[in-house]
């Protein structure tokens, strides 16, 4: 049986939204529904605040409205309708770039979804971010592309790495030393692991050659 996969369309900068399945449930945050829009995509919900789109909505489409003043951003409480209506898996999209704070929130709101037992991933052209938590993962080959894995919440033990440049066995990371980023596979996949913790892998396309950052 197929998964229950919730899309989530929000407000950040704009990029493609592919391989949605007819069974996705998608929800437009905000200008997320311009997105959808430009997409061709019909929404199955509308959360907003307004403050990043004022335009109207469609009337066939549900709208759940929230005051700018609130604890939640409109993609955290998408994410929240994701967990409290049993979905199995998570997609963010247009999640990245725009502000900083938002992104961070972004970030977080991956972890929260993890921690309430729903797979999320975040995915742009250029990057596609994982969590995995207390469990293991293989991740194919990229062409042009790192591998990152980054410990997000608490201390991450027994994380380890093979079929990468640089493999790891029985470490322990922290969200306070950057030790797993921009590593690069050796075979046709990579399998991450990690025994306790949570993890957040960050697959990102590599820039041309001199344009790096260090």
């Amino acid at each position: 049986m197929k998964d229950r996969r919730c899309v989530i369309v929000s407000g950040g900068d704009f990029s493609p939204v592919d391989g949605l399945g007819a069974d996705d449930f998608v929800i437009a945050c905000d200008r997320g529904y311009v997105y959808c829009e430009r997409l061709g995509i019909r929404p199955d919900l509308v959360i907003s605040d307004f403050d990043s789109y004022s335009g109207p909505v469609a009337p066939s489409v549900p709208l759940n409205t929230y005051a700018s003043e609130k604890d939640d951003t409109d993609t955290m409480l998408a994410v929240r309708y994701a967990v409290e209506h049993g979905f199995e898996s998570l997609l963010l999209c247009c999640a990245l770039g725009g502000r900083l704070d938002h992104l961070i929130a972004n970030l977080q709101s991956l972890v929260f979804a993890q921690r309430h037992g729903v797979r999320a991933v975040l995915r742009s052209e250029d990057t596609e971010m994982i969590t995995l938590e207390d469990g293991s993962l293989h991740v194919p080959r990229r062409e042009g592309w790192s591998l990152s894995v980054f410990a997000m919440d608490g201390p991450c033990r027994g994380v380890s790495i093979a079929g990468a440049k640089y493999p790891l066995r029985d470490a322990e990371l922290l969200p306070s030393f950057p030790l797993g980023v921009s590593n690069q596979w050796t075979e046709a996949e990579a399998e991450i692991c990690v025994r306790e913790g949570l993890l957040l892998i960050v697959l990102s396309r590599m820039p041309e050659a001199g344009t790096e950052n260090s």
